[in-house]
């Protein structure tokens, strides 16, 4: 078993008001050498906390992350980093529509499959 650590990509469409959902996780596991990320914009959700939020402005957002996680070229400095400063410079705290919760962790012989996991626990409706 290998500890991983994980967060939750929250949306938050109206940061003065707070209210958010779940929109996607973050799994770092440091001994496999993993950094993974699931997103999932539920634009029902969205629409029921601010109907004039733009969905494709949110959901290229959530990529964004995802492709710094997967180091996608043009991901920016943050996904030339090594993994472990990748994870860490998306888990910061920030004030924009889509925040990082806090960090966890877990013990885990699959990160890539923990991920699955916690999309469907966290994030995915039910």
């Amino acid at each position: 078993m290998n500890t991983y650590e994980y967060a939750v990509l929250r949306v938050v469409p109206r940061v003065d008001r707070g209210e958010q959902f779940n929109a996607g996780v973050l799994v770092y596991c440091r001994q496999r050498d993993y950094l993974g990320s699931r997103v999932h914009l539920d634009t029902d959700r969205l629409r029921a906390l601010d109907p004039a939020a733009d969905p494709v402005a949110i959901a290229w957002a959530l990529q964004a992350a995802a492709d710094v996680c997967a180091a996608v070229p043009g991901a920016g400095a943050a996904g030339r980093e090594v993994l472990g400063s990748r994870f860490r410079w998306l888990t910061a705290p920030r004030s924009t529509v889509v925040q990082p919760g806090p960090v966890h962790t877990g013990l885990t012989a699959d990160p890539d499959a923990e991920a699955d996991r916690l999309l469907d626990l966290l994030v995915l409706p039910l």
